[in-house]
């Protein structure tokens, strides 16, 4: 009988390393890939912030499923991560995203919307004095003529011995409407709670004179919050619209609702995906709006003093630029960057004069920029660019554009391009460039400012840069020449900027400010 023998235990083997550092590995070979590649910022970062996630949830399932390390260990860690995620999301939110389409995180405990509650009205006189001069008035978006370009103000460039000056500062309704301003009245837009609101700000002291509220809401995360337009302000009346479509005409003074118009119910259109963004247009006792809405509704016509339909054309989907008026060929027209293509109309009946194909679904934000009698350059983001086309008359006496050139070297996200003596200045894909309108070629690009806002003011480029930097620049074909920062905001900042003489109202979708920018001697004639 042969005795009973022990057998010895087999060791027991160590952790499986290597499915987790190929992942790694491998992970990281995607995203240097992607980062290497020649495509918009966006679609490199959300490609990047998709493949760290995805690996993430790899290496769970390797920590849980192959690891070989103890069970014990293995659930202590994997509750570990577990626990550590919940608390992020207990004590973090995601307040919207860049410009670059990066996530923006803060504390859940941090303020992120004014109280819906309005603040107190402090009353104004019953018949204010509202036109101060044109040298004080911005009446609406992009200036006077909607050019991005402010005359009549020259700028002292010396900030480091004369800085701007915060003359006030306070919380506003989130939206990323900007001001318009006549005389000592401030106009924007802003989401106080589920009321969109038109409100009047005293330019000086920022006091509020009146609030007009609608009770519509438009947010997501990725968008944001609240309206999207800038109000137009043309004698004793402003006209709105909000991000939901509603039209409104309003009293200068007092805010009197005038008359209101639900453009998608006009037009027969869904609000768009990032809310109407197209602010409206004065022109020949007309309110004009994009709408969107097929067929023949695209662009809508009110008369300013009744709110009636004068007319409706076009059929091209809504996208998010304001309608231009321009003179081009000889003919008066209103040029509207639709989704997918551009179009001009007639400004009397609002039938089409020409079109033009556009891009690939991507929104269209910025204006279109005049360069020469028949001559215009219209640019978007999203690795599309910009184009320089030629109007001109056909043999049937027709209008049709013919692209002059076309560069990926200018693309235009957010913020609206400045045209100076024969070159074109703005912001590609959120870095100060410079680009000849000759040949649509790249003089310089240096200086990221993210996807702010700015304005030619003399001959000065100021610049609102999207981290909530006022800047100021003399840009010229051989370099950006920046010559000096100030700092604003802490948070993102979208809107578009509004210069008032020595004042200028600057906003984001926590705070507005009227900072007093120090003048030449001979600035204000």
């Amino acid at each position: 009988m042969t005795p009973p023998t022990l057998e010895t235990p087999h060791p027991r083997r160590g952790i499986r390393w290597w499915p987790a550092l190929l992942l790694l590995a491998a992970s990281a070979v995607v995203i240097a890939a992607f980062r290497l590649q020649d495509t918009p910022f966006q679609q490199r970062n959300l490609r990047t912030l998709i493949t760290l996630v995805i690996t993430g949830a790899a290496l769970f399932l390797w920590w849980l499923t192959l690891s070989r390390a103890r069970w014990k260990l293995r659930l202590t860690v994997a509750a570990i991560v577990v626990g550590l995620m919940g608390l992020a999301a207990a004590s973090f939110r995601i307040r919207g995203v860049s410009g670059d389409l990066l996530p923006i995180l803060e504390p859940r405990w941090a303020r992120s919307a004014p109280p819906a509650t309005e603040p107190a009205v402090t009353p104004a006189p019953a018949d204010p004095v509202l036109a101060a001069g044109a040298r004080t008035d911005f009446p609406q978006f992009l200036g006077p003529d909607r050019t991005a370009t402010v005359a009549g103000i020259t700028l002292d460039p010396d900030w480091a011995a004369h800085p701007p000056t915060v003359v006030w500062r306070q919380p506003i309704g989130a939206a990323w409407s900007g001001f318009a301003v006549v005389g000592e009245r401030a106009v924007t837009q802003e989401q106080r709670g589920d009321q969109e609101s038109v409100t009047c700000y005293d330019l000086r002291t920022g006091r509020l004179l009146w609030a007009h509220g609608d009770a519509a809401s438009y947010s997501t995360t990725i968008a944001g919050a609240g309206p999207r337009c800038t109000p137009t302000i043309v004698s004793n009346r402003v006209f709105t619209l909000g991000a939901t479509g509603l039209l409104n005409c309003l009293e200068l003074a007092s805010g009197r609702l005038v008359w209101q118009r639900s453009i998608t119910g006009d037009a027969g259109a869904r609000m768009p995906e990032w809310g109407f963004a197209g602010s409206p247009l004065f022109l020949d006792g007309l309110v004009i709006v994009s709408a969107g809405g097929q067929p023949d509704r695209s662009l809508l016509a009110y008369r300013a003093d009744s709110g009636e339909l004068a007319w409706a054309a076009g059929s091209a989907p809504v996208g998010y630029s304001s309608p231009f008026v321009a003179e081009l060929a000889g003919v008066r027209q209103i040029l509207l960057f639709n989704s997918r293509r551009i179009t001009a109309h007639d400004p009397v009946a609002g039938s089409v004069l020409w079109e033009y194909p556009w891009g690939v679904g991507q929104p269209h934000v910025a204006v279109p920029v005049v360069v020469g009698t028949n001559r215009v350059v219209f640019s978007s983001g999203y690795g599309v660019g910009a184009e320089l086309l030629d109007i001109g008359r056909q043999t049937d006496g027709s209008l049709a554009a013919t692209r002059v050139w076309q560069s990926r070297r200018m693309k235009a996200k957010f913020a609206n391009l400045v045209a100076r003596d024969g070159f074109l200045y703005g912001l590609d894909d959120g870095i100060l460039a410079c680009v000849d309108l000759a040949d649509g070629s790249q003089r310089w690009k240096e200086g990221r400012y993210g996807h702010g806002q700015g304005l030619l003011v003399g001959g000065h480029f100021l610049l609102m840069s999207e981290p909530g930097e006022l800047v100021l620049l003399r840009p010229t074909p051989e370099a950006p020449h920046e010559l000096h920062r100030f700092r604003v905001f802490s948070s993102k900042t979208w809107d578009p900027i509004a210069p008032a003489g020595e004042f200028l109202l600057v906003r984001n979708d926590l705070e507005a400010a009227c900072l007093r920018l120090a003048l030449a001697d001979s600035a204000l004639r």
